[in-house]
């Protein structure tokens, strides 16, 4: 497994959740306990929401007739490595509440996001979230409404060797770094770099 210690430092001391969680492509092909993947979308769940609409929803595929109706709009490139993910979730949220629409459905969408990966990363599994996917032939397969945005597919299992990915993919495997903070944060004013 690759080493985040050597690949991720802080410049300010963090929790160390946020530096060792990453992205990892290799899974296992091992069912995941129902208590430990429905405490995923508990944690998301509970991320704050605007005027608390929650507009996230999620649809999961854990059975095999289910995983193969996701890999029908899954892109290749990603396929070869997700197929074995053991459940696979598309994250979308909706556009509108019965006050008109919401702004903010696809920031709060995000943040439910993050708290599942947090959550799966506490579990001891790994996320994956891709945006190579077909969107409109997951709203198809999945009967999605068109008052629902769809964001991404989220692979979700326990972390393989990078030795069972292709080739081309094995050098991937390890934590990215990040920006500097100087390059992300800018104070009074926005500062184009």
């Amino acid at each position: 497994m690759a080493n985040v210690s050597t690949t991720r430092k802080p410049n300010f001391e963090v929790s160390p959740q946020f530096i060792n969680r990453w992205s990892p492509r290799s899974f296992l092909e091992k069912e995941i306990p129902e208590n430990v993947l429905f405490s995923l979308f508990e944690a998301a769940r509970w991320a704050p929401s605007a005027s608390n609409n929650q507009p996230w929803r999620f649809i999961i595929a854990r059975t095999k007739e289910d995983l193969e109706k996701f890999h029908s709009f899954i892109m290749p490139g990603n396929l070869v490595w997700c197929e074995k993910a053991p459940v696979l979730a598309v994250i979308a949220s909706q556009k509108s509440t019965e006050r008109g629409p919401n702004a903010w459905h696809a920031f709060d969408a995000g943040t439910a996001w993050g708290h599942l990966a947090l959550e799966a990363h506490a579990k001891g599994l790994v996320t994956h979230a891709m945006g190579g996917f077909e969107k409109e032939k997951a709203r198809e397969v999945l009967n999605v409404r068109d008052d629902i945005e769809i964001h991404a597919v989220i692979a979700i299992g326990y972390q393989g060797e990078k030795e069972i990915l292709p080739e081309n993919l094995q050098e991937r495997e390890q934590p990215s770094d990040r920006r500097p903070l100087k390059e992300l944060l800018f104070e009074g004013t926005f500062d184009n770099i």
